[in-house]
C-alpha cells in the first residue's frame, strides 16, 4: 500500500535521456524527409523514362 516512490534521477541522467529522446525525434523526422523524397524520386523517374520511350507506365 505504501510503496517508496521512484528514484530520482541526477542532472546528468535527465540529461542524457533528454539527449536520447531528441536524436529519436531527428531520426523519425529525417527518416520520413527521405522515404517520401525516395518516392517522389521514383515516381519523377518513371514519369521521364515513360517520356523519353514514349510508353505509358
Amino acid at each position: 500500500m505504501f510503496a517508496p516512490g521512484q528514484e530520482q534521477l541526477s542532472k546528468e541522467q535527465i540529461r542524457a535521456g533528454e539527449q536520447e529522446a531528441k536524436q529519436t525525434i531527428h531520426a523519425a523526422i529525417t527518416g520520413g524527409i527521405l522515404l517520401y523524397l525516395c518516392e517522389l524520386t521514383w515516381i519523377y523517374l518513371i514519369y521521364f523514362l515513360s517520356r523519353i520511350w514514349g510508353t505509358v507506365c
